[in-house]
């Protein structure tokens, strides 16, 4: 596996690698990670990772300066998954002057996740945006477990007329149900044992709406005081359409149920397509 942090370094070694397939990440690699990687392969010829701390989605009060990084540990991952090559740029390879240029996605950027993280997703638009010039993929992966953030980015590709793929990969969980994410290891032995609940409350919402259940404010409602009543503090749980995250327009329509909730200090999100 080739590691390159150089943008003109990266350029040269990708002419004539044919079908490039793209896995954008922060690192702090798992097999949710690894998964998209492996699907990667069936996409294109050649498949190009990123490991970047983006400073520009975090907000003021977040975890950028805690956020693990663990490089070689990430580089021995990728290397077995079969990852052709890895861009790991430094902050002053990817923002050497100030970024002032952005990209400033629609209203979908102000809700759910959006409204507890202002400027969350323009800092996501704006990196992912960077790297697809950098790397100018044919076909990128992103997880379905960030489900507005994927929707961010294929609505943007679209709009912007990129010539990229975008390809949801499936959320990857552990054998209770939690899904995987670089966050989780930020849980006490208690808090992960009851972590796999908030996946289990999307579930009874799922199983409702396909049992005939209309009433998908009375259903979120139902999760957010189930979660309270387990110590949990929720910013959200929302039932939408899959399309565009609006509001569901009947139950007939493919949906989507998404949480957000802290347990202790950790911000766990999730979401279940219907």
């Amino acid at each position: 596996m080739q590691i390159h942090s150089s943008i003109a370094d990266l350029r040269t070694a990708l002419k004539g690698r044919g079908r490039v397939v793209f896995v954008p990440t922060m690192g702090n690699l798992h097999a949710g990670h690894i998964s998209l990687m492996e699907q990667a392969r069936a996409h294109g010829d050649t498949v190009v990772a990123s490991i970047f701390v983006n400073r520009l989605q975090f907000g003021p009060n977040e975890d950028f300066d805690k956020y693990p990084r663990t490089f070689q540990a990430d580089c021995d991952k990728l290397a077995t998954a079969g990852v052709d090559v890895l861009f790991a740029p430094t902050e002053a390879d990817l923002y050497p002057e100030p970024q002032e240029y952005v990209v400033e996605p629609p209203a979908i950027q102000h809700v759910l996740d959006g409204e507890f993280r202002p400027g969350h997703f323009r800092g996501v638009a704006t990196v992912v945006l960077k790297l697809f010039n950098i790397v100018q993929p044919q076909a990128a992966l992103f997880g379905k477990k960030d489900y507005q953030q994927l929707m961010v980015i294929r609505n943007m590709a679209r709009q912007l007329a990129l010539p990229i793929d975008i390809i949801g990969g499936e959320t990857v969980r552990a054998a209770d149900g939690l899904a995987l994410s670089s966050r989780n290891g930020y849980l006490s032995e208690s808090e992960r044992a009851e972590a796999p609940r908030l996946y289990r409350e999307l579930n009874k919402i799922r199983e409702a709406i396909r049992a005939g259940e209309a009433d998908t404010v009375k259903l979120e409602n139902a999760a957010i005081e189930a979660l309270t009543a387990a110590g949990w503090q929720t910013d959200y749980v929302a039932v939408r359409q899959q399309l565009d995250l609006s509001m569901p327009k009947g139950v007939n329509a493919p949906l989507v149920a998404l949480a957000a909730s802290r347990l202790g200090n950790t911000r766990l999100i999730d979401n279940i397509e219907i």
